[in-house]
């Protein structure tokens, strides 16, 4: 069964900017992954440093296995240091309703 997966980023205001273009130049890589099915990503309405991922994979473990690919690139380092708190990572399954 697949997993949907929310990534919340809570962003330093000047780093907006360097999200949304990394973003723009990474996320091919994300949507090429074994067993990625679709990524957005959406911005707060009321909050432009308010972002969230909104993830659909084939497994929580190929999520994992992707997450810990861009933590080996160093990418989780990088957007780690544009945020003010840790991200929050939620998987959900679809409850078939």
């Amino acid at each position: 069964m697949s997993v949907t997966v929310f990534l919340e980023l809570n962003l330093k205001p000047e780093n907006v900017n360097d999200l949304t273009s990394f973003m723009r130049d990474e996320l091919h890589y994300t949507r090429g992954f074994d067993g990625c099915n679709s990524i957005s990503v959406q911005t707060n309405q009321d909050d432009p440093s308010n972002v969230v991922l909104v993830e659909n994979w084939d497994a929580k473990e190929q999520f994992e296995g992707y997450l810990g690919w861009r933590t080996e690139r160093g990418d989780v380092e990088k957007m780690g240091a544009w945020l003010t708190g840790p991200p929050s990572i939620r998987y959900f399954d679809n409850a078939g309703v």
